[in-house]
């Protein structure tokens, strides 16, 4: 289902309830550029067989209600952009994703402009080498919990402006002083902000 409504840029509604995508491998690019879709419910996506979701929503700028809830992304190496540009999208509760077998996660919430909660208490990034830019410009945002996360695999480079133009960021939970040290180092991100180790 690769770019299937990639720059369908006056689409206002699709009705997707009676899709059968156990066998898709790839959504990427599905909605890219859908500018004007406010709401989507994909709850009833048999998601099991896909690798790819880059760029998914990337640019669905009108975008305030998404219902991915039911996603199995057991199988996804890919999420690189996934949700860049959606800036009317003010929460994301990601806490279903298996990130177990992702490896890119560049950009991911790019310029999510209007995201106050973020909840990615599930994400295994253990072996995920990218993640570039993956909060830049989220400007609502006051804290992120990334306690979860395995940064080991990635690199200096690719931490690089992970919390740059947070404008309104003030904590950064992490699990590790390893963490501490690549966000303080490499990540861009305002002086202000605090990168803590998160208690158990």
């Amino acid at each position: 289902l690769s770019s299937m409504f990639s720059e369908c840029s006056s689409l206002l509604y699709v009705d997707m309830s009676n899709f059968n995508t156990s066998k898709v491998e790839s959504l990427a690019y599905m909605f890219n550029n859908c500018t004007s879709l406010e709401t989507l419910d994909l709850s009833g996506f048999d998601t099991s067989s896909v690798a790819e979701m880059h760029y998914m929503f990337a640019g669905c700028s009108s975008l305030s209600t998404l219902n991915i809830s039911s996603f199995d992304t057991s199988h996804v190496t890919n999420m690189y952009s996934m949700f860049e540009g959606c800036g009317s999208l003010t929460s994301l509760d990601l806490s279903n994703f298996d990130t177990s077998s992702t490896r890119y996660m560049e950009k991911m919430f790019y310029d999510c402009s209007s995201l106050t909660s973020i909840v990615l208490n599930s994400f295994d990034t253990a072996n995920v080498t990218g993640m570039y830019a993956i909060f830049k410009g989220c400007t609502s945002l006051t804290i992120i919990d990334i306690s979860s996360f395995d940064m080991s695999k990635v690199s200096n480079y690719s931490t690089g402006y992970m919390f740059d133009n947070c404008t309104s960021l003030n904590t950064v939970y992490v699990r590790s002083q390893d963490e501490v040290d690549k966000i303080n180092s490499y990540s861009y991100k305002p002086a202000s902000v605090e990168v803590l180790i998160k208690s158990v």
